[in-house]
């Protein structure tokens, strides 16, 4: 393959790739931050208990998120054909990994929320906040440094989802790789993108580290 084309077409799944992943980063922390956020205020030790609902919303994230992505997208396939008239592609995969990151997104919000030190809860309680405030000045606050970090990972997440996703026709660099090295025995363009993508992980975590890092009041 001539050079200036392996080069244009690696810019393009390079350009698809990222958008896939920052899309879905962004869109599955819009729905899943204040999921994770409801599943700690309703849960035994919340601010305020909702076990029925606790149990319901917790039972469905983990169903989501016991489904192997590449399962899950075949099954909405024909969901999202429905609904943006395509079932493959970059945004049929993008449409994708908003569902299958959302729950995933969900618990590690949780998880950093439980971070927080109930002592602290306990004084915005004891000064009269709201569970408003509670939330939005206590429990998004006291976890910031971890849900960054939790972020950083997401990203990595999605991204890994967002290659595989390459085996269903879903665009970006997962596909160049399966397209050449498995289907036309090139490997040496799958090396290359295995390459590219090792790279892009290694700046997409070196930039969420340095942001956490940033943003956490205790190393200032």
């Amino acid at each position: 393959m001539d050079t200036a084309v392996l080069i244009s077409m690696l810019w393009e799944g390079l350009l698809e790739t990222l958008y896939m992943t920052l899309i879905g980063t962004l869109v599955s922390y819009l729905l899943g931050l204040p999921i994770g956020v409801s599943l700690i205020v309703t849960g035994p030790n919340g601010i305020k208990p909702a076990p029925l609902y606790n149990k319901v919303v917790g039972f469905i994230v983990n169903v989501v998120r016991s489904v192997p992505f590449l399962i899950l997208m075949i099954a909405l396939m024909p969901y999202i054909r429905k609904i943006i008239g395509t079932g493959i592609g970059t945004r049929a995969t993008t449409a994708a990994l908003i569902v299958a990151a959302t729950p995933f997104v969900a618990r590690m919000v949780e998880q950093s929320l439980l971070e927080v030190e109930a002592g602290v809860i306990e004084a915005a309680q004891a000064m009269g906040a709201s569970n408003v405030q509670i939330i939005r000045k206590v429990l998004l606050v006291e976890a910031r440094p971890s849900l960054l970090n939790g972020a950083a990972v997401a990203t990595i997440t999605i991204l890994g989802y967002s290659a595989m996703a390459g085996a269903l026709g879903g665009g970006g660099l997962g596909s160049i790789a399966i397209r050449y090295g498995l289907h036309r025995f090139q490997p040496a363009i799958m090396w290359i993108t295995v390459i590219v993508l090792v790279i892009l992980v290694q700046v997409l975590q070196e930039i969420g580290v340095k942001i956490a890092n940033k943003m956490d009041n205790r190393l200032n």
